[in-house]
C-alpha cells in the first residue's frame, strides 16, 4: 500500500495490524492451544516476534480485544483520550 493522501497515523495501520496478528498468534499458541513450550514462547518474545506488553494486557480482563498499546495511551492524543 502507498501512503499517499493518508494521515500520518493511517500510514502505520498496516504495520500495527501485522504486529497484532503476529502477537495474537503467539498468544493463542501458548495460552489457547498450548501448542508451544514456555521456552519457545519466551524466546519468541525475547527476539521481538511478539509484543510482551500487549500480550500482558490481553491476559487482563477487559483487554482481550485490544489491538495495540497505542489505543490506551492517552499521552499520544490531542485531548487526552483513547482511540
Amino acid at each position: 500500500e502507498t501512503h499517499d493522501g493518508k494521515k500520518k497515523n493511517e500510514s502505520t495501520w498496516a504495520i500495527f495490524r501485522i504486529h497484532h496478528q503476529r502477537s495474537r498468534y503467539i498468544y493463542d499458541l501458548y495460552y489457547g492451544r498450548k501448542a508451544i513450550s514456555r521456552e519457545l514462547y519466551e524466546y519468541l518474545l525475547k527476539e521481538g516476534y511478539g509484543d510482551k506488553n500487549l500480550i500482558a494486557k490481553w491476559k487482563k480482563a477487559g483487554y482481550e480485544k485490544l489491538c495495540c498499546l497505542q489505543c490506551i495511551q492517552t499521552r499520544d492524543t490531542n485531548y487526552g483520550t483513547t482511540c
